[in-house]
């Protein structure tokens, strides 16, 4: 008889699972078979230092150990974190705190991950971990699990004096550990866990930053992810997971996988049921003992799990992000031994070769410009949940629809917020450490990569989120590694496309990977994205063919330096050291090639005029940021599908920093976001600073019929100089060029291009306003390298000095909506004169700081003469605590 039998078919997939009406009632999820199947030991730990400590792991894990002079911790949490916390060290995110924390002695800039810890450093000697607690008496007679979300780096663990797992076994930063504690626990009564955690060496594949930022000194050692204990019967379910084909017709067919570890010495037979909504199936299983085995339900043999019309899973720009709940167990003796649910997306990413042998990904078949930013963990990979919902707020706000992880692979917190919010995830391999030093690998290091990525790919596939996976970062794993990596990929059933690294480079195995990491990561005129670098009259000089321009897929790439506004400095560095940029500021720059912003200065002083105060350059950082963003996405929206997608190099800073970001260490937007959200209008009008032509782009999945599209050019003083009105059809995600500039004689130096787009009633659909120069700006495109393209000659934007000062009218009026507060502010300028890159904010009452995050409308705005605007900003009602909102209106010329 065969064991691929289904059986328990109660109604069909094809309808439960359908758009219908009578599907949107979802049944109610199935409780967890008893409340205690995990048991999260957070708090109540004790830490020290293996030099404090006189005892083995087989006493201090027994009762009557005293952990005297301990210090408390929560897990997750690194020994630096820790420690922090406890106020031994000065915070280390404000000035040059770091470098007065023993053990930070590696040059500044440097790659610690790299570099071997000084032998007198406090790190260089395991930590302990202690954690005293009870487990339930109805643990008895179950089979108890002991898990280990992530070990920084090696550890010996043992539990109630018995030695459980030792450092040969428990190695690297990306594994989870899931032990049978069956034999060593103690249900009803006190346990003690204790591990020993040794830091990573620089020879080990643990976690780096590159040259994000610093490293803390402990190299990030320690538990940094949950520790939970489990129980089950005889045979525990865990990872599963449903994989989508969905076809033309909208005809989905799910692949049912689950993992199944028996965890006696005897062989095991039984029954693995599964559930979606209203419709079961199930097949019989035998385990042998102690086996572990993948267990697979087959659309082409269970007919059930083949869906008309299912409610697919969206990213949030193309549909709704839908999700199901699978549950499964296993039932043995006519009893459940275990349970395991997840919930997932009917839904199925593809990626394909253009015809200019560039990626470009489809979800569901409809094809996706991939517009992201690359992600940056806190730097001693504190977690919080709050946090981390304010992020990905800031990510839908400004209109991104995916976020890259290089290495630093996410908690499921961070997998499940982007499942529920419809964001993509590219995530894979890190650059630049012992993960790429592949020549210098030895055999253990093999075993820990693959088992590294057994273990993430067990804990990310079943997530509708995960667009892609890549084997390396900036090289391509050599034929062993990637043919080992893509059998792992093949048999956990990864099912989203893999790429061999992030750059042009051919893989010696799999060939070309169709995206680029080509640069640059500083400094380029906004004009540089928007030129095609493969084309003929630009030498190919770059690594991967071309340096550069809105084509192809670019995994990460930026305009360089993202200096922050001025109370984002005022709270990262001492008082004496806001002005001017000196070393304390390079310190927060970042290492290897960017250890300061002089290539982002130097611009900015030659365009905007040379900064003479903090406050002059910081206003003038964030006009030359919104520039260089928002032509970067622009460009590669225009170009679609020619281009298949960027990320920008990064979304967020993991400490206070001064380069690579969206919104700043402190969650305050800057000009570089509100550049990037107004590039990612649904619908909207660009500039082509390549070739003078105004065009629309449309995000929508849906055809734009109707629309108007006005175009002004504007002297300095706002005399008009040309105006051009068309009405344009731009098909669902489709660009249409409207029109093209005609040289104009008379401009200003600086002159202004204002577009509108006009709905069929009248209504503003889309804005966009920029500012530009009748000196060329162009760039040395033989001078490129991998980081920079240089600029020949810059833009002259000094006349901007000479605007006449605007007083504008300003009224506001907050009202509570739930747990937000929402604060409308209604802009209108009178006078005959632009008001130019104006600033809002909502402070905590007259002279209060600033209230963070905060999710604002549109912000640094320009406003013609006559115009007003009524701008909203929301926000967390309890950050207000006692006061009332006060805004604070600013500008380059606003009184």
């Amino acid at each position: 008889m065969t064991q691929r039998r289904a059986a328990y078919i109660l109604l069909s997939l094809s309808f439960v699972l359908s758009g219908s009406a009578a599907a949107q009632t979802h049944s109610k999820v199935q409780a967890p078979i008893n409340s205690e199947r995990a048991l999260t030991l957070r708090d109540g730990w004790s830490l020290q230092s293996s030099c404090k400590v006189d005892r083995p792991g087989d006493i201090i894990s027994r009762p009557a150990f005293q952990p005297t002079g301990w210090y408390s911790a929560s897990v997750p949490t690194t020994v630096v974190s820790a420690l922090v916390k406890h106020k031994l060290y000065p915070d280390p995110d404000f000035g040059m705190n770091l470098r007065s924390m023993p053990g930070t002695t590696y040059p500044i800039g440097a790659n610690f991950s790299d570099i071997a810890m000084e032998q007198d450093s406090p790190f260089m000697v395991p930590w302990w971990y202690r954690k005293a607690f009870v487990l339930p008496e109805s643990y008895k007679g179950k089979t108890i699990w002991l898990d280990f979300g992530g070990i920084n780096y090696r550890a010996n663990i043992w539990l109630n004096g018995k030695q459980i797992a030792n450092k040969k076994d428990v190695a690297g930063a990306w594994r989870t550990y899931e032990f049978n504690i069956t034999d060593a626990a103690l249900p009803g009564k006190q346990n003690v866990l204790a591990v020993e955690v040794f830091s990573p060496t620089e020879k080990d594949l643990a976690i780096t930053f590159v040259d994000w930022y610093p490293a803390p000194p402990d190299k990030n050692m320690g538990l940094f992810r949950d520790v939970e204990i489990r129980t089950s019967g005889p045979v525990a379910v865990r990872f599963p997971m449903a994989v989508s084909k969905v076809d033309d017709n909208q005809k989905a067919h799910l692949t049912i996988t689950a993992l199944l570890k028996n965890g006696t010495n005897q062989p095991v037979k039984g029954v693995l049921k599964g559930r979606i909504e209203k419709t079961e199936f199930s097949q019989e299983v035998a385990l042998e003992p102690n086996e572990n085995k993948d267990v697979t339900f087959d659309p082409a043999q269970v007919t059930q799990l083949n869906a008309d019309h299912p409610r697919l899973w969206w990213p949030a720009q193309m549909g709704k992000p839908e999700l199901y709940v699978l549950n499964m167990e296993f039932e043995t003796d006519g009893k459940v031994a275990d349970m395991a649910e997840t919930k997932f997306g009917i839904r199925e990413i593809t990626s394909e070769l253009n015809a200019n042998g560039k990626r470009v990904f489809s979800i569901n078949g409809k094809k996706v410009l991939i517009r992201g930013g690359g992600w940056s963990p806190d730097m001693m990979l504190r977690e919080s949940s709050q946090r981390l919902r304010d992020e990905l707020n800031y990510v839908q706000d400004m209109g991104l629809n995916t976020i890259r992880l290089e290495g630093k692979l996410e908690s499921k917190a961070f997998f499940d917020l982007a499942d529920e919010r419809g964001i993509l995830v590219m995530a894979g391999w890190c650059c630049c450490d012992h993960w790429e030093h592949w020549p210098n690998w030895k055999p253990e290091d093999y075993v820990i990569a693959d088992q590294s990525l057994r273990d993430q790919i067990y804990r990310l596939r079943s997530h509708p989120s995960l667009l892609v996976w890549l084997n390396g970062s900036d090289n391509p794993p050599p034929p062993d590694v990637e043919q080992t990596y893509l059998k792992v990929e093949k048999d956990l059933q990864w099912p989203n496309p893999v790429i061999s690294s992030a750059t042009g480079k051919r893989a010696a195995f799999s060939g070309d990977s169709g995206v680029k990491m080509s640069g640059p990561y500083e400094y380029v005129a906004p004009s540089y994205w928007m030129e095609d670098s493969l084309s003929a009259n630009h030498p190919q000089n770059c690594s991967e063919g071309g340096c550069g321009g809105g084509y192809g897929f670019n995994t990460e790439t930026s305009p360089g330096p993202a200096v922050p506004p001025i109370e984002t400095i005022h709270a990262m560095l001492p008082k004496e050291h806001w002005w001017p940029i000196d070393d304390w500021w390079n310190y927060h720059a970042g290492g290897g090639s960017f250890k300061d912003i002089h290539v982002f200065t130097d611009a900015l002083n030659a365009r905007y005029g040379a900064a003479n105060s903090l406050e002059d350059y910081t206003s003038k950082a964030q006009v030359q940021a919104y520039e260089g963003i928002r032509a970067m996405y622009e460009a590669y929206s225009r170009n679609k599908y020619t281009s298949g997608g960027v990320i920008q190099w990064m979304l967020n800073n993991g400490w206070p920093s001064v380069i690579w970001h969206l919104y700043d260490f402190y969650l305050r937007p800057g000009g570089g976001y509100f550049g990037a959200k107004t590039a990612m209008q649904p619908l909207n009008p660009i500039y082509g600073y390549d070739d003078h032509s105004i065009y629309v782009v449309n995000s929508r999945y849906q055809d734009a019929k109707g629309l108007r599209v006005v175009t002004k050019v504007l002297n300095l003083d706002m005399s008009e100089k040309f105006s051009n009105e068309s009405t344009v059809e731009i098909p669902a995600d489709g660009v249409a060029k409207v029109t093209e500039l005609p040289a104009i004689s008379d401009l200003s130096p600086t002159y202004f291009v204002a577009l509108r787009i006009l709905d069929a009633n009248g209504n503003i659909a889309g804005s966009n306003f920029y500012w530009l120069s009748t000196k060329p700006e162009t760039v040395e495109w033989p001078r490129s390298n991998w980081y920079t393209t240089p600029t020949a000659s810059y833009a002259d934007f000094t006349s901007l000095a000479q605007l006449p000062k605007v007083k504008l009218k300003v009224t506001e009026r907050s009202e509570r909506k739930g747990e937000d507060e929402m604060t409308h502010v209604t802009l209108e300028n009178p006078m005959k004169d632009l008001a130019f890159f104006v600033r809002l904010k909502v402070d905590k009452g007259k002279g209060g700081e600033e209230i963070l995050p905060v999710l604002w409308q549109d912000n640094y705005i320009s406003l013609l003469p006559g115009e007003k605007r009524e701008i909203t900003a929301t926000y967390r009602a309890t950050e207000l605590r006692t006061t009332s909102p006060y805004v604070e209106v600013k500008g380059w010329n606003v009184q």
